[in-house]
Formats: structure tokens, sequence, C-alpha cells
């Protein structure tokens, strides 16, 4: 446990992967100032799943919500000024970690001490994989995901299972299982089971 540091957490009803992009819409005063320092510090902020409750705060008696405790660091690639008064980010995942202790700043802000998780080893796609392969390029031609410029390696096991895992349409909990997987392979067969089941 070394590797242990302090990072703002961002709760959401969303799940971030390696290399995957994340559109958000940032109203709310202390995630402002959140964008803000990890701009000014290039630092990133940790994207974790909601397990209960919700992400934005209502009135002075919300309570933060209840995450699960592994999520993924999100580094900030782009930004614009939306109306209202809105900032618009996206976000870029990097490494998982796993959340050993949270606390909530005067503004309110979710604060992780965190782990950074091992990467996952890597590997080569085979033929076994060409119908997922398909799927992926099948998702990667619709319009929404086209603007997101995914940078794809097709012939990366790991890729393959997190941009399937990601772009599909599933629930966020499903997406969090998979988050949760150590290998690629291990990912890659939850992957194939679950479009089975999603096709028949």
């Amino acid at each position: 446990m070394d590797d242990l540091r302090n990072i703002p957490l961002f709760p959401l009803r969303a799940v971030l992967f390696d290399g995957g992009r994340l559109p958000l819409r940032i109203f709310e005063p202390r995630y402002m100032d959140m964008i803000g320092s990890c701009m000014r510090k290039d630092t990133p902020f940790g994207v974790v799943l909601i397990r209960q409750g919700r992400d934005a705060r209502l009135s002075a008696d919300d309570e933060q919500p209840e995450i699960f405790d592994v999520g993924t660091e999100a580094t900030i690639i782009d930004f614009n000024q939306l109306e209202a008064g809105m900032l618009g980010i996206l976000a870029r995942g990097g490494r998982k970690f796993r959340v050993h202790e949270t606390w909530e700043l005067k503004n309110h802000l979710l604060m992780g001490r965190v782990e950074r998780l091992p990467e996952e080893p890597s590997g080569m796609t085979t033929a076994d994989h060409g119908p997922l392969l398909d799927l992926l390029r099948q998702l990667l031609k619709h319009p929404m995901i086209g603007k997101l410029e995914l940078e794809i390696d097709f012939e990366d096991a790991r890729d393959l299972g997190w941009r399937l895992a990601e772009l599909l349409p599933i629930e966020p909990e499903v997406k969090q299982g998979l988050l949760e997987l150590d290998r690629p392979d291990e990912r890659l067969a939850a992957l194939d089971r679950l479009v089975s089941r999603l096709s028949a």
C-alpha cells in the first residue's frame, strides 16, 4: 500500500475504463472548483460509480452517495464554456484504483484515499475474438460514438474489452463488474457470454 494518494472523487451513474472518453457537463460549484484545480495542477480526479444515492447535491441536507470502491482516474483533455454558466469537459480514463477511505471537504466535494491497482497484463486478440471485434466495429459507426475519437488497438485484448464494456448498452452495475476484472481474457469471456444473452 505504498501507492496511496488523495484525489477528488466524482460519483456518477457511469463507469469509465482505461483509454475511454467521458464527456461531462459541470455546473455545481464544488465540481467547478475541482476541475479548475485539476487543470491548474495537471492532476486527475477519480470517477466512481454510485451504488446508492444521487450525484447532484440539491439541498444542504443531501448526503454523499454510497459508491463502489473501485474506480478510474480521469484526466481532462478538453473543455469548453457552455450556456447558463456550465462547463463542458472531456475526460480520458487512466489507471484503476481502489478507495480505502473517503471524507467530505467544506464545499461538499468528496475526497478519497486511493490505491492505484496494477496495470492489466497485455494480450493479443485472436480469431476467437472475431465476433467481438466485428461488434466493436459496428458500434464505432454510430455518429455519437464517432465524435469521441477513440484510439483503439484492435490487436490488443485489453483495448477490445475496455471499449466494448463502455460502449455496449448495459447497466452501469454490469459495467462495474467488468471494470473490476483483473485480466483481459476474463473480461472478453464475460463479454462473449453477455453478448450471447443480449442477442438470444
